[in-house]
């Protein structure tokens, strides 16, 4: 059985793999410059960072490599992580009350070598947020490092009137696509 190799150093990527008994050998953190490319579509962004994290880790013969990106899109406007409380408050104005997509790629580098790539979106819908909502929100700083200034799995999941897709996916790793990925290249699951 080849050893895995997590492309990340998300500590939510870590447990939604414990969700599906697998347990990296090892964790690796990519370095690659996360920029959007002017004009770069939502869809295209992400699968070309989850691939480009891929490749940047070294891999061994009997190895595995798994990485995977997330963002927010609102349109074809790409939320990435905000950079302070002023821009997550922007963000959080963008997503109050209107539908939004979540993107994320995962690619795995397999024993022979072989890159592949799936995409997944989720369409999640936020309730109208107040002033006094996005306030708390921010206050408790749990947005910050989030692409679209948010986490799924915490507070703001309270705004989530409507959600169409994977809910992994919009934590950080859409499970179905990356056990299925994993096991076409021999992962075992615990």
């Amino acid at each position: 059985m080849p050893a895995l190799v997590l492309a990340s150093t998300s500590p939510r990527r870590l447990e939604l793999l414990a969700r599906i008994g697998v347990t990296p050998a090892r964790i690796a953190a990519p370095e690659i410059d996360e920029t959007p490319l002017k004009g770069e579509l939502p869809r295209a962004y992400v699968a070309r960072l989850a691939e480009g994290k891929a490749l940047a880790v070294e891999r061994a013969a009997d190895e595995v490599v798994l990485a995977g990106d997330t963002t927010v899109a609102v349109g074809r406007r790409i939320l990435e992580k905000p950079a302070d409380e002023a821009d997550l408050r922007r963000m959080l104005g963008l997503l109050s009350g209107r539908r939004h997509h979540v993107w994320s790629a995962v690619c795995v580098v397999g024993p022979d070598g072989k890159t592949r790539v799936r995409t997944v979106d989720t369409i999640v819908a936020f309730k109208a947020l107040s002033s006094a909502e996005i306030d708390w929100y921010v206050a408790s700083g749990e947005g910050m490092g989030k692409a679209g200034g948010y986490a799924i799995q915490g507070r703001a999941e309270s705004f989530v009137r409507f959600l169409s897709g994977s809910h992994s996916n919009v934590v950080g790793l859409p499970l179905f696509e990356t056990r299925s990925l994993l096991s076409a290249a021999g992962v075992a699951f615990g």
